[in-house]
């Protein structure tokens, strides 16, 4: 017997879940597929339980640094892991727990627990049972990447799930990975008391980012205490008593380095290699995304894809965006497109980056004439106050037309202040209008203006 709806939700990630939530608000009857933990991603491996332990290393840092502040800690300061693994563990099983119970209770929302597989255009089946709807959407995510690299089978290697599950302090952590994954562990761990290298393939961190904001990155992290071996043209792994070493160079020296604990941070793979795709006639690109158009559409007709698995996003925000395309093109009748999107993110180490739209780097690429203002974070006066100076912010804008094309803000609450950039460029507002704007001291976003006015 084949189980009737009007739409069917495959994933409960940040996408689907709201979806649900619009569709049977508008009268459809919705069945939502979830095969393990509801949240994904976000609530369960990422965003949530990671800046729950960034929090936790930012508070050992600051007790660290007390007596900068003219604070003293009579008897050190002592890092219990399982404490901090708790307290992230409880952040995450709350924000479970509340998504799975507005969930269960949605009227006209019938909630599936299994592991869906297309067995035609319109339908899927889930634990011996067929359910069809002419409008199916997945939201199924994406997981860690583990390529075919020398030796990795012959070695325990972690990845992002394996980090939030940890409870101990590794003795030397060697992370393989200079982006924003690796990164954020290699600070929290630090933090907590590990030895820490970075081995980064490339010839700098975070390699989408201006050469400037990579080497800052590069100099906060090595302050801490952080080693990071880049060019590493020759990563491998092998068994070295109850460590595990790290190939680095085939040449140069030091060839390789020793760890007790090893993370791999090298990207993310799509959650669609088990879902049946080709029993629809769903397309892939070559590395597993599904292909979608400007509206989130497949080239199944009435079938969506949303989120990570479609390539289009690797964050939170935008699989929520999706969620908002997707409803406002089939409820509110309009024209919403993905390419319409700025891109804005965030790497959320201490000091935290946050970015808005083009980097300048990214904008000459584009053959535009650009306007670049800077400012360093020893000439912020909120940065000087709270003791926290390294990073700068930047500020690029066309100069034909005056329009904000990006900006990058690495210094305290930058991940915060950067929205106002954001919306700027939502909104074409032209950088010498917002040059105008009267904000609020002592901030750091009061120093935009003062960026814009500097540009040359």
């Amino acid at each position: 017997m084949t189980l009737n709806f009007d739409a069917i939700i495959i994933g409960a990630g940040q996408a689907g879940p709201s979806l649900a939530g619009r569709l049977t608000t508008a009268g459809m009857k919705v069945a939502l597929i979830e095969r393990k933990f509801f949240g994904g991603t976000c609530v369960n491996t990422g965003c949530i339980p990671t800046k729950a332990m960034v929090a936790s290393a930012y508070a050992a840092r600051l007790a660290q640094r007390a007596g900068d502040y003219g604070i003293s800690i009579d008897g050190g300061i002592a890092i219990d892991m399982k404490k901090v693994h708790a307290r992230a563990a409880k952040v995450t099983l709350d924000a479970r727990s509340g998504l799975e119970a507005w969930l269960t209770g949605m009227e006209n929302c019938t909630v599936i627990r299994g592991h869906a597989r297309f067995n035609g255009p319109h339908t899927v089946e889930v634990g011996g049972e067929t359910l069809s709807a002419p409008r199916i959407f997945i939201n199924v995510g994406g997981r860690a990447a583990r390529p075919d690299m020398p030796g990795i089978d012959q070695v325990n290697v972690l990845d992002n799930t394996d980090m939030v599950a940890l409870d101990q302090v590794p003795r030397h952590l060697v992370v393989v990975g200079g982006s924003y994954v690796g990164l954020e562990f290699a600070q929290v761990f630090r933090r907590f008391g590990a030895e820490v290298t970075v081995v980064e393939k490339g010839p700098r961190l975070v390699s989408r980012e201006d050469e400037d904001i990579s080497a800052s990155i590069k100099d906060i992290l090595e302050r801490e205490g952080i080693a990071i071996r880049l060019e590493a043209e020759c990563i491998s792994f092998e068994p070295h008593g109850e460590e595990i070493r790290v190939g680095v160079h085939c040449e140069r020296e030091p060839r390789d380095v020793a760890g007790s604990h090893v993370l791999l941070a090298v990207g993310r793979r799509p959650n669609t290699d088990d879902l049946g795709l080709d029993q629809a006639g769903i397309e892939r690109d070559a590395r597993g995304f599904i292909t979608v158009d400007d509206h989130l559409a497949t080239n199944v007709e009435g079938v969506f894809a949303l989120g990570e698995c479609n390539g289009r996003g690797a964050f939170t925000h935008t699989a929520y965006n999706d969620f908002e395309i997707v409803a406002a093109n089939l409820l509110d009748g309009e024209t919403r497109k993905v390419s319409d999107r700025v891109p804005g993110y965030a790497l959320f180490i201490d000091p935290p980056l946050g970015r808005a739209g083009k980097s300048e780097a990214e904008a000459r690429k584009a053959g535009r004439a650009v306007l670049v203002g800077t400012r360093p974070m020893t000439r912020v006066g909120r940065a000087v106050e709270k003791g926290e100076t390294l990073g700068f912010m930047k500020v690029v804008a066309d100069a034909e037309t005056g329009k904000i094309l990006g900006a990058a803000i690495l210094g305290p609450g930058g991940d915060e202040a950067i929205h106002g950039i954001l919306d700027a460029i939502n909104v074409g507002t032209p950088h010498r209008a917002l040059q105008w704007a009267v904000p609020i001291h002592p901030t750091v976003s009061e120093l935009i203006p003062t960026v814009i006015g500097t540009m040359r």
